[in-house]
């Protein structure tokens, strides 16, 4: 039965009117809606869906919930494994993971586990009701965690959860790292959903205080030796933003993804009355074409810019969602595949004119199994632009390394880390994208969590 029920596709807001407003793009689910999406789960008793999941959430458990359409004993079990259910099912990557292992995708549409998850947890908000989380009483040890992102936030609930005084220090003046700064609001509404499920982990008994710069207001150090814990944990994220070293990126108007994403997100710029302004212009070209991309694509779009998003391989290889380069072609954004710029030009003051770029080829595939860009020679081609935003990645501050001795990076800055997130000085854990560099919220979750639990060992065993 379920196989014949064609997957329920929420709706949207209109493409012409959503692309020149900050409000959420997608509507979610009616009642009657999840009800049937969820009958179409084959409650299978080797779920693939959980497996794929990084934090393990018990998928056909919760939709056997909404199945009888209690929502509240759905959002129990979600509660088991994942604190930020709302964000989870906005902007985790479902289709690679729970829906891309889901048995119904072989011959058909997976079930739409990522809008059931979202429908639980706006559900139960908009109910008023929170689920009763089971904290285990004190056990007397302190833990400190740097950033108060995904990796962070799992860290630090799962830690609460299992009797540990937990402390989050964030650099920035807003809890929720990237959650805050680097999605939009079209995408992740800050207020009706961050603010919301950052609450559920403080329901915990975690504390977060904000202004708090690891390796200036205090170090690593200071935190063991003089504040008592006996644990750190480090999910600082990776918002160091890397550019391409070509002619021109010091003019006015080139900017990181990060920086335009955080005035836009944090800052609200995209206010007229905002303190801190934002520059988009008329035309905007965007290069890169992760998530971020597409998120600072869509945003320069909402700001009023033509923009165009230039990419070295085809659309094929598009690293960011399917469903955020579906919305932004939807919106009007332009796209220039097979394109790479290799300068930019300004005018006598400073600011951006044009790019130059060359068309590219696909070649060979290289280390990682993607076939190579390599330069179609005589294709050198100029696109008008004020304003170009570099979305080429992001590397960890290199500040937490300098100033905390035996702490051991990568290549790129990354914390050098075990699978449970051990390095390499004693009673330092880290997790999250600043050990695997730019990912997914859940992946950083799914970090946090697994060090939480090595936690609790090194302390269990260093206390016997």
């Amino acid at each position: 039965m379920a196989v014949k029920i064609p997957r329920v596709y929420p709706q949207e807001q209109d493409p012409k009117v959503r692309s020149t407003n900050f409000e959420e793009v997608c509507y979610g689910f009616t009642s009657e809606e999840a009800i049937l999406e969820a009958s179409r789960c084959l409650d299978c008793k080797n779920p693939r869906c959980v497996q794929a999941c990084p934090v393990n959430v018990q998928i056909p458990a919760f939709i056997r919930e909404l199945k009888k359409g209690d929502v509240e004993a759905a959002a129990a079990v979600i509660a088991r494994d994942s604190a930020l259910p709302a964000i989870c099912g906005r902007v985790c990557p479902q289709e690679t993971q729970c829906e891309g292992s889901c048995v119904l995708g072989i011959k058909g549409e997976a079930v739409s586990i990522g809008k059931l998850e979202r429908y639980t947890a706006d559900t139960m908000r908009a109910m008023g009701k929170k689920v009763k989380v089971e904290v285990q009483p004190s056990n007397g040890h302190k833990v400190a965690v740097i950033g108060s992102g995904p990796a962070g936030l799992a860290c630090a609930g799962e830690l609460a959860t299992r009797g540990y005084t937990v402390k989050i220090f964030e650099a920035l003046h807003t809890a929720g790292g990237v959650l805050s700064y680097g999605i939009p609001e079209f995408r992740l509404p800050k207020e009706k959903v961050v603010v919301a499920e950052i609450q559920n982990v403080k329901d915990l008994g975690v504390e977060i205080e904000t202004n708090v710069i690891v390796g200036r207001t205090v170090t690593i150090d200071s935190l063991m030796e003089e504040d008592g814990y006996e644990a750190v944990f480090v999910g600082s994220g990776a918002g160091l933003p890397n550019f391409m070293g070509i002619e021109g990126e010091n003019l006015n108007g080139v900017v990181s993804a990060n920086e335009f994403l955080t005035r836009a997100n944090l800052m609200h710029a995209y206010q007229s009355d905002a303190d801190t302004p934002i520059y988009v212009g008329h035309r905007v070209v965007v290069v890169g074409g992760g998530n971020v991309a597409m998120d600072a694509a869509r945003t320069a779009k909402r700001l009023g810019a033509d923009v165009t998003v230039v990419y070295r391989r085809t659309e094929k290889e598009l690293p960011a969602r399917v469903e955020e380069v579906h919305h932004a072609m939807e919106e009007g954004i332009n796209f220039s595949f097979l394109t790479n710029p290799t300068a930019i030009h300004g005018d006598e003051k400073g600011f951006v004119t044009s790019i130059t770029c060359v068309k590219m080829e696909l070649g060979e595939p290289d280390e990682g199994g993607r076939r190579r860009p390599m330069v179609i020679e005589g294709s050198q081609h100029d696109i008008d632009a004020d304003v170009v935003i570099m979305s080429l990645g992001t590397s960890p501050n290199p500040l937490i390394k300098m100033t905390t001795p035996g702490l051991e990076t990568g290549r790129r800055g990354t914390l050098t880390a075990t699978a449970d997130g051990a390095t390499t000085r004693e009673g330092v854990f880290a997790g999250g994208d600043a050990v695997t560099g730019a990912a997914t919220v859940i992946l950083a979750m799914g970090a946090g969590r697994r060090a939480a639990a090595a936690i609790d060992a090194y302390i269990q065993e260093k206390n016997k």
